[in-house]
């Protein structure tokens, strides 16, 4: 198709995103933005009610923590400016649509497969245009950009940048050193990628080793796309780097994460003092991330256990008439499915030990306590939840009765 007629297909495409916008149907906390708006992120009293307007079954919802705020992000999308198929405005539209709460478009510097069609000196260009289309929204639009090179260091981005142009380099150390020199938070792309790495098999060489030692490197991808790294989630366990999920789109997000048939993107969780982009750049560097890909919770101890708590609370209903079944109900308000173990020695009545706690609902569990009690601890090893490899979560609950 003739690119100038593909563009005006995308923004119909997101005038069709805008009108079809619903707000979630779940009670809400408001709080307020420095720009004087409201947003609202629910709460977990209940779940909200099932339906088929996808507008609103397909937004992101995870509580915020009692010592932060947590916030969902995209840092790896693309463009018509680099490789990407659509204008910036689409990847707004489509955050929006889905409640990501900050985005980046980190176009490729030195990879521009459309410059013939869509000429652009400023490798600014796509942040501009984003920030703009985003000024009516509570949406962060961050600056960033992707350095493109062979391995090593293979692709990096560097987010929370002032100017694109001086990291287009042609020594790679000193696009490094410039994106650093302007405060960038910098990470690995894909370390496991096959274009790269025939292996699969994320590693880094001593060229990265020298970037981390000069505080150039401060994360990496154990997520994007479609693919997960057991080899890059330890590598940034070793050398204490911030865990960063994305989606690295090109196309469609509708399309690439089946969204409407109940898919999402891969994003980093953020738990940040304050919603605001100097916030959430702090808890970056401080390692403040959790990586949510497929219904995994990816993330140290510190972050994961209380976002896992915090999602999935208890509700005491009591004991069954004057038996010794005692009643719970698992509240899930999120848009992620749960896999808990039982790991006490309690039985249930109606399920095994292992069971899903399905988005949006709440599951009820008929716990066989053998006698009425005051106090019942519960404890539950969250399998879709990963500390390191093959290391899951456990993650107590204590519950105080009245009879």
């Amino acid at each position: 198709m003739n690119s100038r007629f593909t563009l005006p297909l995308y923004s119909l495409l997101a005038l069709v995103f805008a009108l079809s916008y619903q707000p979630k149907l779940v009670a809400q906390d408001q709080h307020t933005h420095e720009n004087g708006q409201e947003h609202s992120h629910g709460s977990i009293t209940e779940p909200p009610a099932h339906g088929h307007n996808h507008a609103v079954e397909q937004k992101v919802y995870f509580p915020d923590l009692p010592n932060a705020k947590t916030i969902s992000c995209d840092f790896h999308m693309h463009t018509v400016f680099s490789d990407g198929s659509v204008w910036p405005d689409i990847r707004v539209s489509e955050a929006v649509r889905e409640g990501i709460d900050c985005i980046s478009t980190t176009e490729h510097l030195e990879y521009q497969p459309h410059s013939e069609d869509i000429p652009h000196p400023d490798r600014n260009r796509a942040f501009e245009l984003a920030k703009r289309s985003a000024r009516n929204t509570d949406l962060m639009v961050i600056a960033g950009s992707e350095i493109t090179r062979q391995m090593p260091p293979g692709h990096t981005n560097a987010v929370f940048i002032t100017d694109a142009n001086p990291i287009l380099t042609e020594d790679p150390m000193d696009a490094f050193a410039e994106a650093a020199g302007q405060g960038a938070f910098i990470f690995t792309n894909h370390p496991q990628w096959t274009a790269q790495r025939k292996d699969g098999i994320a590693r880094y060489d001593p060229m990265h080793l020298e970037l981390i030692e000069k505080n150039m490197l401060h994360g990496i991808e154990i997520v994007n796309e479609h693919s997960y790294s057991d080899e890059a989630l330890q590598l940034a366990l070793d050398h204490n780097l911030t865990l960063i999920g994305t989606s690295d789109v090109h196309g469609l997000t509708d399309w690439m994460y089946e969204i409407p048939h109940g898919g999402h993107r891969p994003v980093t969780l953020v738990f940040a003092e304050v919603r605001s982009p100097e916030a959430t750049k702090e808890a970056l560097h401080n390692r403040q991330t959790v990586v949510w890909f497929n219904d995994l919770f990816i993330g140290r101890e510190q972050w994961l256990m209380p976002i896992l708590k915090a999602s999935l609370p208890i509700r005491v209903i009591g004991y069954q008439g004057d038996s010794q079944i005692l009643e719970v109900e698992l509240v899930n308000a999120t848009h992620s499915r749960f896999t808990l173990r039982n790991t006490t020695e309690y039985t249930f009545h109606e399920d095994a030990s292992v069971f899903m706690v399905e988005p949006q609902s709440t599951k009820t569990l008929l716990v066989k306590t053998l006698e009425r009690l005051d106090t019942v601890e519960l404890e539950f090893e969250f399998l879709n939840g990963i500390l390191a490899p093959n290391e899951h979560p456990t993650i107590g609950y204590s519950l105080t009765l009245e009879n």
